[in-house]
C-alpha cells in the first residue's frame, strides 16, 4: 500500500490516503485493544501456533484467507482514516471498465472497440474532468499492475467537480514479469489525456528524472524499506515506455488537440490574478 501512495505522489495525483509501512504487533496491537466484538472473534492460532484473523468483509474474509504473524507480528500498512461517513458522505461509482469477473462472460467493453464513445454520453462522463481522471487513474493501475478497479468513490459535497478517491489497491505489484495491457483498455479506447499527466510521465521516462529511481528513493523512508524489489521497479519504468507508446499512436492517429487536454491554463490564470492581486 506505501508503494502505492508514493505512485501517486511522483505522479502528482495524490488521490490515496497516506500510507506507511509497520512492524505490528498482532496480539498486543490490535486482539488485546480492540473494542469491536466481530473483528475479536475471528481471531484464532493456526495449526502451526500463529495468531491469525481475517476479519469482516463481503469477500475473502474466511479463515481459508486470513492475516497469520509470525508468530503474531505481521509486516503491514497503516493508512490514514478518511473523514467518517458522518461529516463527509462519499459516494461509490462503477467503474466504466469494469471487469465481469465471470468466466464465461465477457464485459462490454471486452467486445466493443467504441465502448467509450458510448462512455463519453453517459453522465457524469459527458462534462467536466471525470472521464480524464478515469483516464488517470487507469495509468496508475496499470503501473502497477492492478486489475482490480471495480469501483472508486468521491466525496457527495463536490458533486461532479471532484477528484476520485483511490482506494483498495491491494492488488497491485503481483506480476512484474507480465504487463497486463487490458489495464490500458481505457487509454486506448478514449485516447484522452490531461496535459498535466501527460507532461509528468513525459519527465519520469527521462533518465534524470526516472519513476523507478524516484520510487526507489521515496521508499527508503519506510520503516519495512526495501518496499518493492528491482523487478517491480524495472517493470515501472518498462510499463510507463507503454502508456507513453499507446498516447504517441493516439496522437498520431487522431492529432494533439483531440488527445491531449490541457487542464493548465486555468491553474495558470488563477496564479496570476493572485499575483497581479497582490501587487
Amino acid at each position: 500500500m506505501q508503494a502505492n501512495t508514493v505512485v501517486l505522489q511522483i505522479l502528482d495525483f495524490r488521490r490515496v490516503p497516506p500510507v506507511a509501512g509497520r512492524l505490528v504487533n498482532m496480539t498486543r496491537e490490535i486482539r488485546d485493544v480492540t473494542r469491536d466484538k466481530k473483528l475479536w472473534r475471528t481471531f484464532f492460532v493456526s495449526p502451526a501456533n500463529n495468531i491469525c484473523f481475517y476479519g469482516e468483509c463481503s469477500y475473502y474474509c474466511s479463515t481459508e484467507h486470513a492475516l497469520c504473524g509470525k508468530p503474531d507480528q505481521i509486516e503491514g500498512s497503516l493508512a490514514a482514516f478518511l473523514p467518517d461517513l458522518a461529516l463527509a458522505k462519499r459516494k461509490t461509482w462503477r467503474n466504466p471498465w469494469r471487469r465481469s469477473y465471470h468466466k464465461r462472460k465477457k464485459a462490454e467493453w471486452e467486445v466493443d472497440p467504441d465502448y467509450c464513445d458510448e462512455v463519453k454520453q453517459t453522465p457524469p462522463y459527458d462534462q467536466g474532468s471525470r472521464l480524464l481522471d478515469i483516464m488517470d487513474m487507469t495509468i496508475f493501475d496499470f503501473l502497477m499492475g492492478n486489475m482490480d478497479r471495480h469501483h472508486y468513490e468521491t466525496f457527495e459535497k463536490f458533486g461532479n467537480d471532484t477528484f476520485l478517491i483511490h482506494l483498495d489497491n491491494g492488488r497491485g505489484f503481483g506480476k512484474h514479469s507480465h504487463d497486463e495491457m487490458s489495464i490500458l483498455v481505457p487509454l486506448i479506447q478514449c485516447c484522452r489525456v490531461k496535459r498535466s499527466t501527460y507532461l509528468r510521465l513525459q519527465l519520469l521516462a527521462k533518465e534524470e528524472y526516472k519513476l523507478s529511481s524516484l520510487m526507489e528513493e521515496s521508499l527508503l523512508q519506510d520503516q519495512l524499506s526495501p518496499v518493492v524489489i528491482q523487478s517491480h521497479l524495472e517493470a515501472m519504468d518498462r510499463r510507463l515506455r507503454r502508456v507513453l507508446k499507446v498516447l504517441s499512436d493516439c496522437i498520431e492517429k487522431e492529432g494533439f488537440p483531440s488527445v491531449v487536454e490541457n487542464d493548465l491554463d486555468g491553474h495558470a490564470s488563477a496564479h496570476q490574478h493572485q499575483s497581479h492581486g497582490g501587487r
